[in-house]
């Protein structure tokens, strides 16, 4: 548990810089170069370097040698531990919400007898 934690700590840490959602977003259309990655903004190339460093070290992206190149792309698994956290938030947040409906209801018997118009 403690290790998930870290590796989700690492991940959000990643995700919360807008270049590198950015970085993530062109990734999602599929693997390129650094270079082509740092096309769009205004920043040097080791400035692009280092948040791919940082999120090759999150597990959301990998990086494979091509000859000169650096091609990157998402890593489906570094992507999945995020989407099992949400997932587990979201169960949470639906069983408080199904309380709270309870308490309510029970609080004003009469309001859930009535229809919707």
């Amino acid at each position: 548990y403690k290790d998930l934690v870290m590796k989700l700590d690492v991940a959000f840490l990643a995700l919360a810089d807008p270049t590198r959602r950015a970085i993530l977003a062109r990734l999602a259309l599929g693997e390129t170069t650094v270079m082509e990655l740092a096309k769009p903004f205004a920043i040097s190339q080791p400035a692009v370097s280092r948040h791919l460093k940082m999120l090759e070290d999150a597990e959301l992206i990998t990086r494979r040698i091509d000859g000169t190149r650096r091609p990157c792309r998402l890593n489906p698994a570094g992507m999945a531990e995020i989407d099992r956290w949400l997932a587990l938030m979201r169960e949470a947040m639906s069983a408080n919400y199904d309380r709270l409906d309870a308490v309510l209801a029970a609080l004003n018997p009469d309001e859930s007898e009535r229809t919707d118009p």
